[in-house]
């Protein structure tokens, strides 16, 4: 697994924001340090995932020093985010499912900015941490 480097930004009266310099639009928040982290990893786990369903191929982890020496790099804290995808590679699946659910779950998946196979994968994965937790 590979580690991207995440800028927290904090505001007064904010939550604690995260960036990655290495993924220009991608952003998250949390009301603490922990859930700010926790969001990064999700967040940056769910773009990949896109990029690969879309075909596109994944940057090569920028240094610290590079994205420190960006000026308007130099007011956030620098954090490592694993990337944690279970493969690099993208797998076309077929499954069945009643017409209203993938009607609920595309809505959905629009809704918040997710593809179809963003939010299965996003679902599954709470599913299971859920159970692993239990």
């Amino acid at each position: 697994m590979r580690n991207f480097i995440g800028l927290i930004h904090k505001e007064p009266e904010s939550d604690y924001g995260v960036s990655f310099p290495d993924f220009p639009g991608v952003v998250t928040a949390g009301e603490t340090l922990d859930e700010a982290r926790a969001m990064a990893e999700e967040a940056l786990a769910f773009h990949v995932e896109g990029l690969l369903d879309d075909g596109e191929e994944i940057p090569e982890p920028s240094n610290l020093e590079k994205v420190m020496a960006e000026p308007g790099n130099r007011d956030g804290v620098a954090i490592l985010v694993m990337l944690k995808t279970q493969s690099p590679k993208a797998v076309r699946i077929n499954i069945t499912l009643p017409e209203d659910v993938l009607q609920t779950i595309d809505a959905f998946a629009e809704a918040n900015g997710l593809s179809r196979s963003g939010f299965l994968a996003r679902a599954a994965m709470h599913e299971i941490d859920r159970s692993n937790a239990a």
